[in-house]
C-alpha cells in the first residue's frame, strides 16, 4: 500500500465507524455501469462539506486491489442492490471490487506557499511515480518525472488498468486565481493523463467548481459533469436526502421540522430514464419524469444532530466575508437581485455564460451561478431560477449585507415593492409617484428614448419578480405588450399585469392600445383579474407647474 498508489480503505473505514454515517455505497453501482466505457470520465462538483472527500475515499476503498474491502462493503446497501448494466453485460455489486490499481490525489496537498502550479504538478508526479517504482520495481521506466509515461510503461508490461481519483481537482483555480496560463497547462496535463488512454478504467474528479471553460479550449471535454445545477444520475448522492435526515431525527430524538427549515432547500433532479421503445409514453401518453431530491447540507445536519442545537454552522465552511465579496460586485443590478432573493423571491437566470471560475464575471448571472456551486443559492433546473434555500443560508446573507453600502439597495427594493402594491390597489397617482422615486435611484437618469424608458420601468418593477414570471413583449397577434407579468403558482390570487409604455404621448393611448391589440384575450384564464397599466414619460415636464411629474399612469381592470 502506498500514499498515492493503492491508498487502502482506512479513510473510508473512519467514515463508516463515525457516530453518524450515511450509506451512499449505491453510488458505486452507477460508476460500475460507466467504468471502461466512453462515459468513464466523471467530474463531480459540490459545495464544501457536502461529502466529496468521503465519496472519494469510498471509491478508493472499493476499487483498490490491495485494500481487502469485501467485509467493509458486503454489509452496505450496495450488496443488497440489483445488478447493473455495463454495455451488454450485467454486473453484480462486487464485479469490480478490488480489481484495479487506484491513484488517489488530493490537489490541495501540493499547493504550498511560493510554489507555482507548474512546480506543484512536477512534485505530484514525482511522488506518485515513487509509489509506482516501489510497487513495481522490475518495470523498465523511461522517466522519473513523467507520470503519463509511467502509466504507459506499467500498462505495456503488466496489462493492468488504473482508477484515477482526484479530489479538490479545482484547487488551482480557487487558490491561484490569476495564474491563467498555468491553469491551461494544468487542464492539458489532465487531458493527456486520462483522455483516450486504454489503461484508465475510470477517472473520477471532485471539486467545488465545474470544469473551467476557456472559450474553444475544451481540454477536458471527455468528462461528464455532475454538478449542483445538473447532478444527473448522482443526484441522490449530492447531499443528505429528506428520508436520511428524517431517520436521523427519529434515531436521535431531534426536531425534524426545525432541521428542515434550517438546512433543507437544495432541490435537484436526476435525468429522465431512457425508454428506447417508448413503452411508457405509448401506454400513458406522457414521457417518464425525472425524480426530484430534496437535499440537506450534510455538515450542518451532523452538527445539529450530534449537539442537539439548531443554528448556523455554515460559517465553518465559507466565511461571510467570502460571500460579501461576491455579492458586493454590483454587476447588472446584482444588489437589487440579492435584495429580492432575501425577501423570499426567486429569480430567473442564464447560467450559460458562466466560465466556471471565481474571477471571470461578465454580468450578474455569472456571480449568481457561482453562488449555486458554492451552496449559497438553490437552483430550480426546470425553471432556471435561483433562490435562498434555507434559514441557515439566509443568516449568511444577512451577515454579509450589514455594511452601509447595502442601504441604498434595500431602499430601492422597498420602493419597488411599494410600487407593485400600489399597482394592485389601482392607485395610479401612487404608481406615478413611486416611479419618480425609483427612477431617481436608477443609473440612467435621462430616459431620452423609449428603450431607456423600458429599462427604467423594468428596474422600477424589480420586486414584481418575487410574485410574477415576466414575459417581455407578449405577442398578441396584432402587436406586442411591453411588459406582461404572470403570477407564480403560489401567488395565483395576484392579478396579471400588462404594462404598455409611452414616451411623451398620451397615457390614455397606452390603455387603448392594449385593448386594440387584444392582449387580455390571450390570457383568457385570468379574465377578471387582469390589470392594464398605461405609463407615459414626459421628459419636458416642468417643476414650476405645481403638478411636476415626469410620469403619468392609468390603470384599468378587465
Amino acid at each position: 500500500m502506498g500514499i498515492y498508489l493503492n491508498p487502502g480503505k482506512e479513510l473510508y473505514e473512519e467514515a463508516v465507524n463515525s457516530e453518524i454515517f450515511i450509506d451512499k455505497t449505491e453510488m458505486i453501482l452507477y460508476l460500475n455501469s460507466v467504468l471502461k466505457t466512453k462515459k468513464k470520465y466523471v467530474s463531480v462538483s459540490r459545495p464544501r462539506r457536502f461529502g466529496k472527500s468521503m465519496a472519494a475515499d469510498m471509491i478508493c476503498a472499493y476499487y483498490d486491489r490491495e485494500a481487502d474491502s469485501r467485509e467493509l462493503f458486503e454489509s452496505r446497501l450496495i450488496s443488497k442492490s440489483k445488478p447493473v448494466k455495463n454495455g451488454t453485460r450485467t454486473l453484480s455489486w462486487d464485479e469490480y471490487l478490488g480489481k484495479f490499481d487506484v491513484i488517489r490525489i488530493v490537489m490541495t496537498k501540493f499547493l504550498k506557499k511560493d510554489v507555482t502550479i507548474r512546480k506543484a504538478l512536477e512534485n505530484m508526479q514525482r511522488l506518485v511515480i515513487r509509489d509506482y517504482k516501489k510497487e513495481y520495481p522490475d518495470i523498465d521506466y523511461l522517466s522519473d518525472d513523467d507520470l503519463i509515461q509511467t502509466l504507459d510503461d506499467v500498462y505495456s508490461e503488466i496489462d493492468r488498468q488504473v482508477v484515477i481519483v482526484i479530489d479538490e481537482w479545482d484547487a488551482f483555480f480557487r487558490e491561484r486565481k490569476e495564474e491563467k496560463e498555468e491553469h491551461k497547462e494544468y487542464l492539458d496535463f489532465l487531458r493527456d493523463l486520462m483522455k483516450d488512454n486504454v489503461h484508465v478504467a475510470l477517472s473520477y474528479m471532485t471539486g467545488i467548481l465545474p470544469i473551467k471553460k476557456y472559450g474553444k479550449h475544451s481540454a477536458l471535454n471527455m468528462f461528464t459533469e455532475y454538478s449542483m445545477m445538473f447532478p444527473r444520475e448522482l443526484a441522490p448522492y449530492t447531499g443528505f436526502t429528506e428520508n436520511e435526515v428524517k431517520e436521523l431525527a427519529v434515531r436521535y430524538g431531534r426536531d425534524y421540522d426545525s432541521m428542515k427549515a434550517w438546512y433543507d432547500g437544495y432541490v435537484v433532479s436526476d435525468i429522465i430514464p431512457p425508454d428506447p421503445d417508448h413503452r411508457e409514453q405509448r401506454a400513458t401518453g406522457k414521457r417518464p419524469e425525472s425524480v426530484k431530491y430534496y437535499l440537506y447540507s450534510p455538515l450542518s445536519v451532523v452538527e445539529a444532530t450530534t449537539t442537539g442545537i439548531i443554528k448556523d454552522y455554515w460559517n465553518k465552511t465559507e466565511s461571510y466575508e467570502a460571500l460579501a465579496e461576491y455579492i458586493g460586485k454590483n454587476l447588472d443590478g446584482l444588489k437589487d437581485a440579492i435584495a429580492l432573493l432575501m425577501d423570499g423571491g426567486r429569480l430567473k437566470i442564464d447560467t450559460s455564460t458562466y466560465q466556471n471560475d471565481m474571477t471571470t464575471f461578465t454580468g450578474r448571472d455569472d456571480v449568481l451561478s457561482l453562488l449555486i456551486h458554492l451552496g449559497y443559492l438553490g437552483f430550480d433546473d426546470e425553471k432556471s431560477e435561483v433562490f435562498i434555500p434555507n434559514r441557515e443560508i439566509m443568516d449568511e446573507f444577512k451577515s454579509s449585507t450589514k455594511d452601509a453600502e447595502w442601504v441604498d439597495a434595500f431602499a430601492s427594493f422597498r420602493t419597488s415593492l411599494e410600487l407593485v402594491k400600489a399597482t394592485w390597489a389601482e392607485d395610479s397617482d401612487k404608481v406615478a409617484e413611486f416611479l419618480e422615486k425609483a427612477h431617481n435611484r436608477a443609473d440612467n437618469k435621462t430616459y431620452n428614448d423609449e428603450a431607456a424608458l423600458s429599462y427604467a420601468i423594468l428596474y422600477a418593477y424589480y420586486a414584481a419578480e418575487k410574485y410574477y414570471t415576466m414575459l417581455p413583449e407578449l405577442d398578441a397577434g396584432k402587436g406586442y405588450a411591453d411588459r406582461v407579468y404572470i403570477p407564480r403558482p403560489q401567488y395565483a390570487d395576484k392579478p396579471v399585469l400588462i404594462i404598455e409604455l409611452k414616451y411623451e404621448k398620451d397615457v390614455d393611448g397606452a390603455i387603448a392600445q392594449i385593448k386594440r391589440q387584444e392582449y387580455p384575450d390571450r390570457l383568457e384564464a385570468y379574465k377578471g383579474n387582469i390589470l392594464l397599466v398605461g405609463i407615459n414619460y414626459n421628459r419636458d415636464a416642468k417643476n414650476t407647474s405645481g403638478e411636476f411629474k415626469h410620469h403619468t399612469c392609468d390603470i384599468e381592470r378587465v
